[in-house]
């Protein structure tokens, strides 16, 4: 083969991978957390998010039942606070790391969650007992996103 027709077929293979490659979108750099007024562990969450270059809003004065059902949250998978950042929505004490994955992987979900507020979380005192079970859920129906 010619030295111009192997620039030529490796040039058209460049061109075809990069026109397939998906591209991972940022993580957006504002969030709302919707929480109770008088829980801690949410501002803790809130700083968390902060220092991961995140603008946060905290709404501390609404109906967080309704927030969760709004948001298709899975009935008992819930937290003490709901994130709304992007076109998704982060239950609890979620690591940043599986934020970040969400966004990588632009899957069609309503959002990730992490039950209860596991001590050693983002937010929650405490070293990390054991490992964090990250589930992703749509229209209220859970399934595993990640283990942490």
């Amino acid at each position: 083969m010619n030295r111009s027709m192997t620039s030529l077929l490796l040039s058209g293979a460049l061109v075809l991978g990069a026109a397939t490659t998906a591209h991972a979108a940022p993580v957006p750099d504002e969030a709302t957390l919707y929480k109770n007024p008088q829980c801690g562990c949410c501002d803790g969450y809130a700083e968390h998010l902060e220092a991961k270059g995140i603008k946060v809003t905290v709404i501390d004065d609404v109906d967080m039942g309704e927030i969760k059902q709004e948001a298709g949250l899975p009935y008992g998978l819930g937290s003490c606070h709901t994130v709304e950042i992007g076109r998704y929505t982060v239950e609890g004490h979620v690591p940043f790391e599986a934020i970040e994955a969400l966004f990588d992987q632009q899957l069609r979900i309503d959002g990730i969650g992490l039950a209860g507020m596991p001590i050693g979380t983002p937010g929650m005192p405490g070293p990390k007992k054991e490992d964090w079970d990250v589930y992703q859920f749509t229209d209220q129906e859970p399934m595993p996103f990640m283990t942490l």
